[in-house]
C-alpha cells in the first residue's frame, strides 16, 4: 500500500546572494514576490540565521510553531546572535532554557500593571515638554522627535535617570550606536560579517566601535556608582538587576547587567519610536482619521486619566492597524526544528529554522480585505487571534514590554493631537525601509507645524 509522502517544501529558486541583497534592501518586496511565487509556507536559503530557513504566514502553522513542544521546536537565544554586536550575549533576548524563563519572570512585572501605570504622568509630560518646543512653521521629523520622547522613557524607566551629564552621554551615544543601521544599506553590516572590520575611526564599523565602547565605559560606570549606593527602596530596571540573585543566591554579574540594559535600552525605545511615527503619519495622512480620533479624544474632556484614553475603542484601532500595516518586527522569534515535523503537510527536517512571518500575516486578504489599505475599523469589526495578529511576536518569546509600548503610544497620540496642529511636507505615501531588523518609515517622515493649541 503506498502511503501518501510529504510535499517538498517550495524553495525560492534566486541565488543566496541575491536574495540575501533583496532581504536586506526591499525586504517587503522580497516578501510579496516569494509569497506570489510559492505560497504562504516557503523556504530561502541565504545565510547565517536565514540559510536554509522556512517562512510561514498561515495563522494556523505559526500556532503550531509558537505553542508547540520545545522537544518539536526550541526557541535558543544564540540563534539571534545577528544582535550580538549591539546587545552583547547576556541579555534576555540571547538566553536559553531556564536562564531565559528565570530573566524573563524577574523582568516582566517591571513592564505590567501598576508598575507602567508610575510612567504615565512621565510620558505625557515629556509629550508635552516636546510639543512646547516646536515653532509654529517649523518643519520637524517624526522619527527622531518620537525617538526624543521614547529614550527619555526608557531611560527612566530602566535606569530612573532624569538628568545629569551621565543621562545625556548615554543618550547620545546610544544614538549614535543605532545610526549605524538607520538604513538598509547600513543594515548590511548586521547581516554580511565579512563588513564589520575596523579600518580607523573613520570607517563605518571602526566609528561604530569607538561609540560603542564610550557607551559601555558611560554603562559600567553607571552599574558601579549604583552597586556601591545601592538603595533596596529605588524602583527602577537597574535597581531590581542588581538586588535579584538567582536559586543558588548569586547575583548577576556586572557584564550581564551592561548586556541586559544594552537590550531594554535598544528594544525598549527603537521600536515604540517607529511605531509612533507611523502612527503620528498615518492620522495626518488621512484627514477622516483625524478627524475621528479628534472627535472622540474630545468625549472625555479635559481631566484625561490615562485609564481612560487607554480604554479608547478608536484610539487602540488606530494604533492596533498602525503595527498592522508596518509591523515594525517582521518576523517572529525563529525556532529550531528538534526532529523532522509536519506543517501545512510539509515535511520540515530536524535543525531547520522556522519563523513565523508577521508582515505577510498582516497582510493576508483572508484577514484583512484591502490589507494595504489603512483602515482602524478592522479592529472594531471583530477580534484576531494572537496568531492571525502578532505585532509583538508570540509564545514564550513575546516582546516583554509590550504593554509599555501599547500605553506609550495612546498617551503620545493623544498629547500631541492636544497641542498641536500638524501638516506633513509631502503628499506622497511614506515608504517603508528597512532599518536594522525592524521596518521604518524611509526618511523618518518630515512634517510642518501648522499650529499650537
Amino acid at each position: 500500500m503506498i502511503q501518501n509522502m510529504p510535499a517538498l517544501l517550495p524553495t525560492v529558486k534566486s541565488p543566496s546572494p541575491i536574495q540575501l541583497w533583496q532581504w536586506i534592501t526591499e525586504p517587503i518586496d522580497y516578501l510579496h514576490h516569494s509569497e506570489r511565487e510559492y505560497g504562504d509556507i516557503f523556504k530561502i536559503k541565504m545565510s547565517g540565521v536565514f540559510n536554509n530557513c522556512v517562512f510561514l504566514s498561515d495563522p494556523k502553522a505559526i500556532q503550531q510553531v509558537l505553542t508547540g513542544d520545545a522537544k518539536q521546536f526550541a526557541a535558543p537565544g544564540s540563534i539571534n546572535g545577528i544582535l550580538k554586536p549591539f546587545l552583547g550575549d547576556r541579555g534576555v533576548i540571547l538566553l536559553d532554557g531556564g536562564e531565559h524563563r528565570q530573566r524573563r519572570q524577574l523582568l516582566m512585572p517591571q513592564f505590567h500593571g501598576d508598575k507602567i501605570r508610575v510612567y504615565t504622568d512621565l510620558i505625557c509630560k515629556l509629550t508635552r515638554d516636546l510639543v512646547a518646543g516646536w515653532q509654529v512653521d517649523e518643519t520637524i521629523n517624526l522619527r527622531t522627535q518620537m525617538q526624543s520622547i521614547s529614550l527619555s522613557v526608557i531611560l527612566q524607566t530602566v535606569f530612573g535617570l532624569y538628568e545629569g551629564e551621565r543621562y545625556e552621554r548615554i543618550q547620545e551615544k546610544l544614538i549614535q550606536v543605532i545610526s549605524l543601521i538607520e538604513s538598509p544599506v547600513k543594515s548590511s553590516f548586521l547581516f554580511i560579517p565579512a563588513l564589520q572590520q575596523d579600518l580607523g575611526a573613520w570607517s563605518p564599523w571602526g566609528r561604530f566601535l569607538r561609540d560603542r565602547a564610550e557607551l559601555d565605559r558611560l554603562l559600567y560606570a553607571e552599574i558601579a556608582d549604583r552597586r556601591r549606593n545601592y538603595q533596596p527602596d529605588r524602583s527602577d530596571i537597574l535597581n531590581l538587576l542588581i538586588g535579584s540573585k538567582d536559586a543558588e543566591g548569586n547575583g548577576m554579574s556586572d557584564v550581564e547587567l551592561h548586556d541586559e540594559l544594552m537590550t531594554l535600552l535598544f528594544a525598549g525605545h527603537e521600536t515604540t519610536a517607529t511605531a509612533l511615527a507611523w502612527a503620528i503619519y498615518w492620522i495626518n495622512y488621512l484627514p477622516e482619521v483625524k478627524a475621528k480620533l479628534v472627535a472622540e479624544i474630545a468625549t472625555i474632556g479635559t481631566e484625561r486619566d490615562p485609564l481612560t484614553i487607554s480604554r479608547l475603542p478608536y484610539l487602540n484601532a488606530v494604533c492596533s492597524e498602525t503595527l498592522r500595516i508596518y509591523p515594525v518586527g517582521m518576523l517572529t522569534f525563529p525556532r529550531i526544528t528538534q526532529e523532522p515535523v509536519s506543517v501545512q503537510g510539509y515535511e520540515i527536517p530536524a535543525d531547520m529554522v522556522v519563523v513565523g512571518c508577521i508582515y505577510l500575516t498582516h497582510h493576508r486578504e483572508d484577514l484583512y480585505p484591502e490589507p494595504h489599505l489603512f483602515k482602524p475599523e478592522r479592529f472594531l469589526e471583530r477580534q484576531f487571534s494572537p496568531y492571525e495578529y502578532l505585532p509583538f511576536g508570540g509564545g514564550s518569546r513575546r516582546c516583554i514590554g509590550m504593554a509599555l509600548a501599547q500605553l506609550e503610544m495612546k498617551l503620545v497620540i493623544v498629547e500631541t493631537l492636544s497641542h498641536c496642529q500638524l501638516e506633513l511636507t509631502s503628499k506622497s505615501p511614506a515608504i517603508p525601509a528597512r532599518r536594522g531588523v525592524t521596518l521604518g518609515p524611509k526618511g523618518g517622515i518630515d512634517a510642518r507645524v501648522v499650529s499650537k493649541n
